[in-house]
């Protein structure tokens, strides 16, 4: 076999290298180097992942590691021996449970299947086989799950190629129609499962190309199932479903406005000669793109608007009869002649989330470079200028990748919207005290239920800023720890005039020998300031005493996001009991019988403290 040539790389950093489209070998040759740039990034969240291959897997894991690396997760990876993954999902997990993994990842093509039907084929054959294929992996997921209590990322399956043709999509004996039937039933199973999650290279390698998907070279010579570019892809996507699923995916889309939201310059042409809806070719592309950010709205993401522009000028393009989108989608909006990287900065403060839970579109090259260079945390796609590419390169960018949709997540625009609302009331007010009682707040404090098992796990996932420890936890662990006797799970609702806040805070403790300790204590930023830790605390208090503990223990480990909460326990009456010397960790303690004064002053609260 002929070396292949491997062209010169014509990317200037590992950021671009990593940042689609992707170039599989060009990431591979140059893996040191952006394995050294990863690492020496701030806040890395580490990650035990197993991955447990039908193939060989050794490429993929390091093109995982890589991605991974480039959002921020430090991932240390086990990988089984090839096509060892049933055996030691379920015959053999000593070295499994030795690691511990948190995510399993099974590493499964359409060469792994065993059932596939035969030739002849009757309805009844089919059935079989598809009831058998099926139950071998349910086997795979329910010993990873019992013994491990992990998350399981599941490969679905490419659409194979078929002797029958377009009747393979069909007959009872075409491969096509059982492989889309078991993608149909790993689909099911996956709603039914806290902890199985499905990735869906079905969808990955069409949006490819089969022909671009599977290499028979490469598999037949080394095992490896798909094409270099095929697995950087592979690898790329299964990197955001896993930082998806720890709180890593972006949170807000910022846009441009001229040329990117609506062909031409409002200043300019004025709003009746920009360019949009469907008349031409050009308007109608602009139309789809205003579609996709409005539909990235509705399952949650925010929107904001950063363009160099007169503010009264550039709303009233959201006025245009044929706008989609309109400034009641928009949650911050900038529109002036100051840097954008400097306007960008402000609407991460006004929303109140990391710099690095944005991504910036716009059509022009200078800003994008300009936004790269000052602030490399936000991402910036490459959209070059046509907007008819932009939703295709926004969803294979997988910035918004997501593994569940909460009811916060449909209505995370209003819950922005009602922060406005309350941050106008307050000017309103002689003091702060007035104003919290004015706001008329209602919490309900419970221990977990399996109700809101899965907005709990995305909170924990998710939440830097207002987080004591930043301890991730996947779903397995938080059912774990809501059915253990000897840990105090709590969470927290409120709701006040202006609408319901939904589940915004969560501490989990361990009681030991007369002591709560505090493994994880966090809110969500948009309830700030509210007095919210003072409820929370008060429940904590009662749960503990119920418990017959006398004091309660609490750490502040610092990360790069959450120095807003390094005096939390301090505010709240705990006594210092040590810190390390730079202030990295510090220790609390906090002395608790029936004479508790309690803190809460102006919230009313039903479920665990009255």
């Amino acid at each position: 076999m002929n070396a292949e040539f491997v062209p010169q790389p014509t990317a200037t950093s590992g950021a671009e290298l990593l940042r689609y489209p992707f170039d599989g070998r060009l990431i591979l040759r140059y893996a040191k180097r952006l394995k050294r740039e990863g690492l020496a990034r701030e806040n890395l969240l580490p990650l035990r992942i197993a991955i447990l291959g039908g193939w060989t897997s050794q490429e993929t894991a390091s093109l995982l590691e890589l991605f991974l690396l480039s959002l921020g997760i430090r991932a240390e990876i086990y990988q089984s021996e090839y096509e060892k993954y049933y055996e030691d999902a379920v015959l053999d997990t000593a070295s499994l449970e030795q690691f511990q993994p948190q995510v399993v990842y099974l590493h499964t093509g359409v060469v792994n299947l065993r059932e596939l039907p035969r030739q002849r084929a009757t309805e009844a054959d089919f059935e079989l086989s598809l009831r058998t294929e099926i139950a071998r992996f349910e086997e795979i997921w329910e010993s990873l799950q019992t013994k491990l209590r992990c998350t399981v990322v599941q490969n679905n399956f490419e659409l194979p190629l078929d002797v029958l043709g377009n009747f393979g999509g069909t007959a009872y004996s075409g491969r096509r129609h059982f492989v889309q039937r078991l993608n149909l039933a790993f689909a099911d199973r996956a709603r039914s499962s806290k902890n199985l999650i499905i990735h869906d290279i079905c969808a990955l390698s069409a949006r490819l190309g089969t022909d671009r998907w599977f290499d028979p070279l490469r598999y037949h010579a080394y095992k490896l199932l798909v094409a270099p570019d095929a697995n950087a892809a592979l690898a790329h996507s299964l990197a955001s479903v896993v930082a998806a699923a720890f709180g890593r995916a972006k949170k807000c889309l910022v846009l441009d406005l001229d040329n990117t939201l609506w062909g031409g310059v409002i200043g300019d042409d004025g709003v009746d000669k920009i360019r949009i809806g469907r008349e031409t070719a050009e308007a109608e592309a602009f139309t789809a793109f205003q579609q996709h950010a409005l539909d990235l709205h509705q399952r949650g993401v925010l929107l904001a608007v950063c363009s160099k522009n007169d503010e009264v000028t550039a709303k009233l393009g959201f006025s245009h009869p044929d706008s989609i989108l309109r400034l009641e989608h928009v949650s911050a909006f900038r529109a002036n002649w100051e840097p954008k990287p400097q306007n960008i900065v402000s609407i991460a403060e006004e929303l109140n989330i990391g710099l690095d839970s944005l991504v910036f579109v716009d059509d022009n090259p200078a800003e994008r470079e300009l936004v790269r260079a000052q602030l490399p945390m936000v991402a910036v796609p490459e959209v070059g200028a046509d907007v008819t590419r932009y939703p295709e390169i926004l969803a294979a960018s997988g910035y918004f990748e997501t593994v569940g949709l909460s009811a916060e997540d449909l209505n995370r625009s209003k819950l922005y919207e009602a922060n406005s609302e309350r941050s106008q009331m307050a000017a309103k007010y002689a003091s702060y005290d007035e104003y919290l009682a004015a706001l008329e707040m209602h919490a309900e404090i419970a221990a977990f239920s399996g109700t809101y098992l899965d907005r709990i796990t995305q909170l924990i996932n998710k939440t830097n800023q207002f987080n004591l420890t930043t301890r991730r936890y996947t779903s397995a662990e938080v059912e774990a720890a809501a059915q253990d006797p000897g840990v105090i799970t709590l969470y927290g609702r409120l709701a006040d005039r202006f609408g319901d806040n939904g589940l915004i805070s969560i501490i989990i403790g361990r009681h030991e020998a007369g002591t709560v300790h505090v493994d994880l204590w966090l809110m969500s930023c948009r309830v700030l300031k509210r007095n919210m830790e003072h409820a929370m605390l008060d429940a904590l208090v009662e749960h503990s005493l119920e418990r017959g503990a006398s004091r309660i223990l609490g750490s502040y480990i610092r990360t790069q996001k959450n120095g807003m909460v390094a005096d939390h326990y301090e505010r709240l009456g705990f006594s210092p009991m040590g810190s390390e010397p730079d202030g990295a960790r510090s220790e609390w303690t906090l002395a608790i019988d029936r004479r508790y004064d309690r803190k809460n002053r102006h919230i009313s609260v039903s479920g665990a403290a009255k």
